[in-house]
């Protein structure tokens, strides 16, 4: 178990330390690839990236104590990520092109020609507060993994994943992401459908499964028993707000710096979310029916840890070098999200908030360094479940960007002020909503992005649209 764990360990390092023979000794190539990266590739390390250790820690977990009401935030989830990739990712691309910036924050904060200097100060502090909280919640599920199955001490997991994140972020920055990424994807599409099909079998098909689930009370309800209204209305209600949760990948820099990075040709994007939404979509459902099943095997007990349910159920099931595979799978989940997550922290910092002509090469790395290590730190500390580390951040990140990035690509303009002002509203927003318990009802990304989107609408109705700032393209 720990040898076939150790090799896929060693496979995925060396695929992302052979980038440095495509590196060029730049910040664009660092943090984009020089916008080279084909289409498959975009689509498989942007599903990888979103899909991360909230999938096989987080979603079991929820998955294992919530029942078949879960497929809602599947379906949510994954129809709001498709909705929001038909209007944004391809704007998102061009105007990296237009704007000639590096980062997520660069290019909204350049958009359409403005020069808005402190909005992208303030989207870097955003994304470097939220975006190391996720990365530890990333370092966290990795330990949690090793910590089940080889009793390794919380640190050990933690550490092994920081470094070899730095190796290979150091080797070729962003592409050496992507590539680990695209072969992390296969193996984590392998070890859940391996743990699904062993999983039935053992209880003796689909008919005798689903028949150990109805014995559990109210598992196979069609929606959650805690909703704020009964029935469909609720249900409803449930998978509008998960949507809205879907939708939030516009907001994530880690996953659509991805997309900026593609080569730009016509069809591109198509054959991008054809990748993306077909192994997202598969991987998806055998994840919730995974997470099911782990109910069936392991039943509630005590204080036994839910986020711990997929690991242990692999335990049971599996001979170990089969649950080496399915351990390596967990853990690729984990650090194809953790890399991304550290670049765009590393890119906050060497990009948004220093001025550009520090981006010599030392500096990227010590701030890969840096935020390596602070990551590290959190996950130490950190004594929050992996599902809810990885929402509050989630939700936040698209309270303060998807209003911004929504109004932009819809043609819409506005000033600094203004857009400062729908950061901070859906930051606030979402944030409290989740302080006041309401979370628990409705994802909290759903009122933060909305508040933000409101304010919009009420200061264009106020602000006379000829005292705006004229396009680039109005000016002779």
């Amino acid at each position: 178990m720990v040898y076939s764990f150790l090799l896929f360990l060693l496979v995925f390092t060396g695929i992302g330390i052979s980038a440095i023979f495509f590196s060029k000794r730049s910040a664009s190539d660092y943090y984009l690839a020089s916008c080279t990266t084909s289409p498959w590739l975009v689509g498989l390390s942007a599903v990888a990236t979103n899909n991360s250790g909230y999938m096989f820690i987080g979603v079991i977990g929820y998955t294992y104590v919530t029942g078949l009401a879960a497929f809602w935030l599947m379906f949510g989830w994954i129809t709001g990520d498709f909705l929001a990739s038909l209007f944004v990712h391809d704007r998102l691309r061009r105007a990296t092109t237009e704007t000639g910036e590096t980062s997520y924050a660069g290019v909204l904060s350049h958009w359409g020609g403005t020069r808005y200097k402190h909005l992208q100060h303030l989207s870097a502090v955003i994304s470097l507060m939220f975006l190391l909280a996720y990365a530890s919640a990333q370092l966290v599920a990795g330990s949690k993994a090793l910590q089940v199955l080889f009793a390794w001490p919380a640190w050990a997991g933690a550490t092994m994943g920081a470094v070899m994140v730095m190796l290979y972020c150091f080797a070729g920055g962003i592409r050496a992401s992507i590539w680990t990424d695209a072969a992390q994807s296969f193996v984590m599409l392998a070890g859940m459908g391996l743990l699904m099909v062993v999983g039935i079998t053992a209880l003796g098909g689909t008919g005798e499964t689903i028949s150990q689930m109805r014995l559990v009370d109210g598992y196979l309800d069609w929606f959650p028993g805690d909703l704020v209204l009964p029935g469909l209305a609720g249900g409803l209600l449930f998978a509008l707000s998960w949507m809205f949760a879907g939708l939030s990948v516009i907001g994530q820099p880690h996953i659509m710096v991805r997309f900026m990075s593609m080569k730009s040709s016509g069809n591109s994007m198509s054959r991008a979310r054809v990748w993306y939404y077909g192994w997202f979509t598969v991987f998806y459902t055998m994840a919730t029916i995974v997470g099911m099943l782990s109910r069936v095997y392991l039943p509630e007990i005590g204080s036994f840890d839910a986020e711990l349910a997929l690991p242990t159920m692999a335990q049971q099931l599996l001979p170990p070098a089969l649950v080496g595979l399915v351990l390596a799978a967990m853990f690729a989940a984990t650090m194809s999200t953790a890399d991304s997550l550290l670049l765009s922290c590393s890119c906050a910092i060497t990009h948004d908030l220093l001025p550009h002509k520090v981006e010599k090469r030392w500096m990227l790395w010590t701030a890969t360094i840096v935020t390596t290590f602070l990551a590290l730190l959190l996950a130490l500390m950190n004594n929050q479940s992996v599902f809810n580390l990885v929402i509050l951040s989630w939700s936040t990140l698209a309270s303060a960007f998807a209003p911004i990035l929504l109004v932009y690509v819809f043609g819409g303009r506005m000033t600094e002020t203004a857009a400062i002002s729908m950061l901070v509203i859906g930051v606030t927003t979402a944030l409290s909503w989740r302080w006041m318990g309401l979370h628990q009802m409705v994802y909290e990304g759903m009122p933060g992005i909305l508040a933000g989107l409101l304010f919009y609408l009420g200061w264009y109705a106020v602000y006379a649209p000829h005292k705006l700032p004229p396009k680039v393209t109005d000016v002779k």
